[in-house]
C-alpha cells in the first residue's frame, strides 16, 4: 500500500506507507521527520502498487486539534521570520532575496533561505534577526533551480514546476539535448523558469537517442510502401520518417520499420496486421 502527502497546496508529493491508516484525499496525517511529526494533506488515498516499494516513512495517523493548532503557528512563524528578514536586509542594504523560511519549534531555530548573484557577509544580519526573532537564525544561499523549486510556479508546458511537485534529484541537462530533439538553441525557448535549461529535455532524450541510432538519415536514399525517395525528416513520437517522393516530389509520412530493411523483412514482420 502507497499514499501520497503535500505539505504544501499543489506542492511537492512525498510517500508514505499508510500502516494501518485509511486517510481520504483532503484528510490532514501526521508525516515522520527528522524534527518530529510535521502535518500534510493527503492527496492519494491509499492504494495498492504493482511495485514492491521498501523503506517508506509510515504515516503516524490523523491530525488531531493540538497538532492542527501547532501547524498553524509555525506558519504565522515562519510568515513573521519572512517579513522580519525582508525588512532587515532592506535595512543593511545586502542584494539579497528571502526564497523561503523553515522552522524547527522543539529547537527554537529559523532557517532563512536566499539567493544572491554573489557571495554575501550577512554576519551583522543573522545577529539583528536573532535579537529580533528571539531564536537561533540560520541562513542559507541556494542556486537559481532550488530557488524555483521552493517558489514554485508555471511551466512553458503550462503545468505545476517539475522540480517544485514530483523531481527530487537535478539531474545535467545539455544543449546538445535540445539539438538532438530539434528543438531551437534559443535561451528563451529551452529555459525553464529558472532561467536554466529546462528538465524535462531529460526526459524524452533517450527516445530521440534510439530513434536516430536506428532510423535512416536525412537525405538517406529509401524504398517505401510507396515508392522510392529521400528522407528529409523524422518524427520521433510517431516512430516514422518523413519522405519525399521521386514520383511527384510528394511527402509522405512512413513507419520506420517500413524503410529500414528489406521490404520481404517489413512484410514478415507487419503482413499480418497489413493483411
Amino acid at each position: 500500500m502507497i499514499m501520497a502527502v503535500s505539505f504544501t497546496r499543489y506542492g511537492r508529493l512525498y510517500y508514505l506507507d499508510p500502516g494501518g491508516h485509511s486517510p481520504k484525499v483532503g484528510d490532514k496525517v501526521l508525516v515522520p521527520t527528522d524534527s518530529g511529526p510535521e502535518v500534510a494533506e493527503c492527496v492519494w488515498a491509499p492504494q495498492w502498487s504493482s511495485e514492491d516499494i521498501d523503506g517508506l516513512p509510515v504515516c503516524a495517523g490523523s491530525a488531531e486539534e493540538e497538532h492542527l493548532a501547532r501547524d498553524e503557528s509555525n506558519k504565522r512563524r515562519r510568515a513573521e521570520a519572512r517579513s522580519v528578514a525582508k525588512r532587515l536586509i532592506k535595512r543593511h542594504t545586502l542584494p539579497m532575496k528571502v526564497v523561503g523560511v523553515d522552522y524547527l519549534d522543539e529547537e527554537n531555530v529559523y532557517t532563512v533561505y536566499f539567493s544572491a548573484p554573489h557571495r554575501v557577509d550577512f554576519r551583522a544580519l543573522v545577529r539583528d534577526l536573532a535579537r529580533n526573532l528571539r531564536a537561533r537564525v540560520e541562513l542559507r544561499q541556494i542556486g537559481p533551480r532550488d530557488e524555483a523549486r521552493l517558489q514554485g510556479g508555471i511551466g512553458p508546458c503550462g503545468r505545476d514546476l517539475c522540480c517544485a511537485t514530483f523531481l527530487k534529484d537535478f539531474e545535467p541537462v545539455s544543449v546538445r539535448m535540445a539539438k538532438d530533439q530539434d528543438l531551437p538553441v534559443n535561451p528563451l525557448r529551452i529555459a525553464g523558469a529558472c532561467g536554466r535549461l529546462m528538465c524535462c529535455l531529460k526526459y524524452e532524450h533517450p527516445l530521440y537517442q534510439e530513434f536516430r541510432a536506428s532510423a535512416p538519415r536525412v537525405g538517406m536514399n529509401v524504398d517505401t510502401p510507396e515508392g522510392a525517395g529521400t528522407v528529409v525528416g523524422h518524427n520521433v513520437p510517431s516512430d516514422s520518417v518523413v519522405v519525399r517522393l521521386n514520383d511527384g516530389g510528394r511527402r509522405c509520412a512512413c513507419s520506420k520499420a517500413s524503410v529500414c530493411g528489406p521490404r520481404k523483412a517489413y512484410d514478415s514482420t507487419y503482413g499480418e496486421q497489413g493483411g
